[in-house]
């Protein structure tokens, strides 16, 4: 089976991170197996810290269940991406913007005070006073820094890569878009040749031709395919509120690769943007 990883998925198939159990989050990475993913971070919504943490406990005792009972049968538990809190509210996307901090210090290890070993990425938004002094202390302890939920204008999401941030988080969804006279953060995302780039391939979030764009200016061993999928995911079409507005992704990694490969992109680099690439920048 093909090595697949998806770095930033909420949930699948009715099951979610959101006030879960460890064994939801099993038998969400039992039903991820069956669709081809072996690997995933469970991603944790923006929300009250107690709420995080409780969420985060529930993926860790997972993570030690998975360990201790050497289950093969499912996907495996990578450790925990953090969506926030510290992020733009006017950049929310679908996460609540009341749950969202200030980049503070003492924010930071209030929320990860217990976890520091099993939360691998942090979404933060480098325009935020702050930002860059907290983007520093998550690398310090081992996390690596995605980009996200941001305002950023260019020359801002460049100070946040040279404060160590790695990633942006899906990119042109939930940020400042290109402008001709500020090519802003998904402009540095795709310019930045050292920079990974998360990027929904459902179709619902990107248009084909969006796709096409990114892989002829991106270097292609930095763009990860996600999915951010929801409880939704797998249930419907498109996962979308009463508005029509997107609330995540309506396919897993391994269903937008296809999509993706169909629609006539090249499959062996669509291939390694779920294999490979988020691998590397998991270990990078």
């Amino acid at each position: 089976m093909l090595e697949a990883i998806d770095i930033h998925i909420h949930g699948f198939s009715g099951l979610h991170t959101k006030d879960a159990d460890p064994y939801e989050i099993l038998n969400m990475a039992q039903r991820l197996l069956q669709d081809g993913i072996t690997g995933f971070l469970p991603t944790v919504y923006s929300r009250p810290l107690e709420d995080m943490r409780r969420d985060m406990d529930a993926i860790k005792r997972a993570m030690l269940i998975q360990k201790d009972k050497g289950i093969v049968n499912q996907a495996e538990i990578l450790g925990i991406h953090l969506e926030g809190p510290f992020l733009n509210p006017v950049r929310c996307g679908s996460l609540d913007a009341k749950a969202f901090l200030e980049p503070k210090e003492r924010h930071l290890r209030d929320l990860i005070y217990g976890f520091e070993d099993v939360i691998k990425i942090i979404t933060i938004a480098p325009e935020l006073d702050g930002a860059m002094k907290l983007i520093k202390k998550a690398v310090d302890l081992g996390i690596t820094v995605s980009m996200g939920h941001s305002d950023a204008k260019f020359d801002e999401a460049e100070a946040g890569f040279n404060a160590g941030a790695r990633g942006i988080t899906h990119i042109f969804n939930a940020m400042r878009p290109i402008h001709h006279r500020e090519p802003g953060i998904a402009g540095f995302g795709l310019l930045n040749s050292h920079v990974y780039i998360e990027v929904i391939a459902d179709l619902n979030h990107l248009d084909i031709r969006m796709m096409e764009m990114i892989f002829k200016i991106k270097n292609p061993d930095y763009i990860i395919i996600v999915s951010d999928a929801v409880h939704e995911t797998g249930l419907k079409s498109t996962v979308v509120n009463g508005a029509g507005k997107l609330l995540g992704g309506s396919k897993t990694i391994s269903q937008s690769a296809k999509t993706l490969i169909n629609a006539g992109l090249d499959s062996a680099l669509i291939l390694k943007c779920i294999s490979d690439n988020p691998k590397n920048y998991l270990l990078s």
